[in-house]
């Protein structure tokens, strides 16, 4: 069976013909050795085909798609130009080896083309990519490695580009930023208050807050110029006025010993150099807390910003962390105690970085492991919803929140809570329905906005029409003609409407009289008729009195 060997390079695609292996062997060994000789490897392998490409824009594509295993229809066209066709029915009578199993398999897919790779088919590639610029004879010295050194700046430029989590980026160096910041700030605290006490000691009982402390030392500089003129002042800094009277008073019976003005000039711009890092620090937090709602809103309104995006920077992204699954989840951050326990076959941790949530100090000693479970079971959801939804919301972070919150109380008061599928039907519609109030604030704005459009436009074709009544002087009078004559087919329309109604009324009229006079025409037929009964039954009595009398 022959072997096609399909190569890859910088400047196109090539196809070699590998023949006389039963002479080389199908031994790994045995091609190693012929690769190096290039007479040898030449009577072996030799250039069937070679397709270049058009730009070098043409090869980055083609190499993004043969590192995704994508097989281009540059590609299929070119095999299926340069190999031996394969009749329907019939098995191949070749095989192609290629480098990247991916790319075979879709190659396998399309053309139906067996392909293999192997260690046999890499060796013969290796020994391809050692003598490719003696395969093809235009090609100059030092072309091949131009056209990979492009390829390979514009290949990484492009996948630097097309980082998925370069968001996640951000976040991970400002809790790491952070953290350092809380570190340095206590250090150089702790310095300002052993190097300032030698002057005032007083004071670091008085003032526990470091951010204060420095402000104090800065503000006060020298001890014995402190006067209770300055009360306004520490006031404002303390926030308390019995506090200020106390550094006052403390001032004046102090027991440090004085300093010269060079080291009070020192002291005084280390604690502004503390103040600003303090300052810078507060800023920092509230970038961090920004740039968690906009990456993370639902991870972040359930475990808080800065749990979150520890939680973030541990896993490495935030797509690292939706592929976690919740009991990894749940001990991230404690893998030493992990292995330790595993080694020593003790007690494995309950709870890593989840531990500084509010949830687990909140639970009881004997249900923390327990609420650890739900909280990082929750947070792997939350995670998931962030990393793979479109539209960034908030709601399925309050609806998880509340579900701890209801686990809680069933942990600690035996409340029954709500079972998951019915909260997150009712996020999933609270969700559908900011949407559509978004979308029902957006539409009257548009409506608006064409209005306003439309009324500019008339107002302008008016103006334009004053302002060329002169040169268009028949088209406006045809206008005028044919508005006329519509004007005109309307009145008549309306003329036989009413005239209808009229008729439709009067007919009305005189059918109501003709009713009303057969009704008087049937009373009066009527009393007629009682009349005439009436002296009928009259003379019928006289009769019978005549009868009577004559009897």
């Amino acid at each position: 069976m022959a072997l096609f060997l399909l190569y890859e390079t910088s400047s196109g695609y090539s196809l070699f013909l590998a023949n006389g292996l039963d002479e080389i062997g199908q031994n790994t060994e045995a091609v190693r050795n012929s690769v190096l000789d290039l007479n040898r490897f030449g009577k072996a392998v030799q250039l069937t085909a070679f397709h270049p490409f058009e730009s070098a824009l043409d090869a980055l594509n083609q190499c993004n798609s043969v590192s995704e295993g994508i097989m281009t229809d540059e590609l299929r066209n070119f095999l299926e130009l340069n190999l031996p066709k394969v009749k329907e029915g019939k098995k191949a009578k070749f095989s192609l080896g290629v480098a990247e199993p991916k790319v075979g398999s879709h190659i396998f897919e399309v053309t139906k083309i067996p392909c293999q790779s192997n260690e046999f088919v890499h060796e013969l590639l290796r020994g391809v990519r050692l003598h490719f610029e003696r395969f093809i004879k235009d090609l100059k010295p030092g072309d091949l490695e131009k056209a990979q050194l492009g390829l390979g700046h514009s290949y990484s430029r492009a996948k630097v580009k097309f980082n998925v989590n370069r968001v996640d980026n951000m976040v991970i160096q400002a809790i790491f930023l952070l953290d350092t910041l809380d570190k340095d700030v206590n250090s150089f605290a702790m310095r300002v208050r052993e190097w300032y006490s030698w002057h005032f000691p007083e004071l670091v009982k008085i003032v526990n807050d470091n951010y204060i402390y420095a402000k104090l030392a800065k503000f006060i500089d020298d001890k014995s110029k402190l006067s209770e003129d300055k009360l306004p002042a520490l006031t404002d800094i303390l926030g308390d006025e019995d506090k200020a009277k106390e550094v006052v008073e403390a001032a004046k019976a102090s027991m440090g010993q004085d300093l010269s003005p060079i080291d009070l000039i020192n002291v005084q711009q280390f604690a502004q150099r503390i103040m600003d890092l303090s300052e810078y620090r507060k800023k920092l937090h509230e970038y961090l807390i920004t740039k968690m709602n906009d990456i993370a809103p639902n991870l972040a309104s359930l475990i808080g910003e800065i749990v979150g995006a520890r939680l973030i920077s541990h896993a490495g992204s935030l797509t690292n962390l939706a592929k976690c699954p919740s009991s990894t989840l749940q001990i991230l951050g404690a893998e030493k105690a992990l292995f330790r326990a595993l080694k020593t076959r003790g007690n494995t941790p309950k709870y890593g970085l989840i531990f500084h949530s509010s949830f687990i100090g909140r639970a009881s000693a004997r249900n923390k492991g327990r609420m650890a479970r739900y909280l990082a079971n929750k947070c792997s959801i939350a995670s998931r919803i962030d990393c793979f939804s479109e539209s960034g919301t908030t709601v399925f972070g309050e609806k998880l929140r509340e579900q701890v919150e209801e686990r809680l109380d069933f942990y600690d008061k035996g409340v029954a809570p709500r079972k998951n599928i019915d909260v997150m039907k009712a996020a999933i519609g609270s969700a559908e329905n900011k949407d559509t109030a978004m979308e029902i604030e957006e539409s009257p704005a548009v409506a608006s906005a064409k209005k306003s459009k439309k009324k500019k436009s008339k107002s302008d074709t008016a103006e334009n029409g004053e302002a060329e009544d002169k040169p268009t002087v028949n088209g406006g009078a045809a206008e005028d003609v044919k508005s006329e004559k519509k004007r005109k087919k309307e009145k008549r329309k309306l003329d036989q409407e009413q005239a209808v109604e009229k008729s439709n009324g009067t007919d009305r009229v005189d059918a109501d009289e003709q009713d009303g006079t057969a009704k008087k025409k049937k009373k009066k037929s009527k009393d007629r008729d009682t009349e005439e009964l009436q002296d009928a039954s009259a003379m019928k009595k006289k009769k019978k009195k005549s009868k009577g009398e004559d009897l």
